[in-house]
């Protein structure tokens, strides 16, 4: 029999997209959770990328 799923909660990864624009080496990357239920759109928050030192959009990769 199979394994019944934990819930609706999953891990994302979340990706600056103004530091792939720059061209600069390196990547500012978070790990979070979301709930699938409610959410089940990319999700995008602003985080702080320590490279180039300031807030940024982050967006869900995968």
């Amino acid at each position: 029999m199979a394994k019944k799923a934990k819930g609706n909660r999953i891990q994302v990864i979340m990706e600056c997209t103004e530091h792939k624009a720059t061209g600069m080496p390196g990547t500012s990357r978070y790990i979070t959770t979301k709930n699938r239920k409610n959410t089940p759109e990319r999700l995008e928050l602003k985080k702080y990328n320590s490279v180039l030192k300031k807030v940024t959009l982050h967006k869900e990769i995968k």
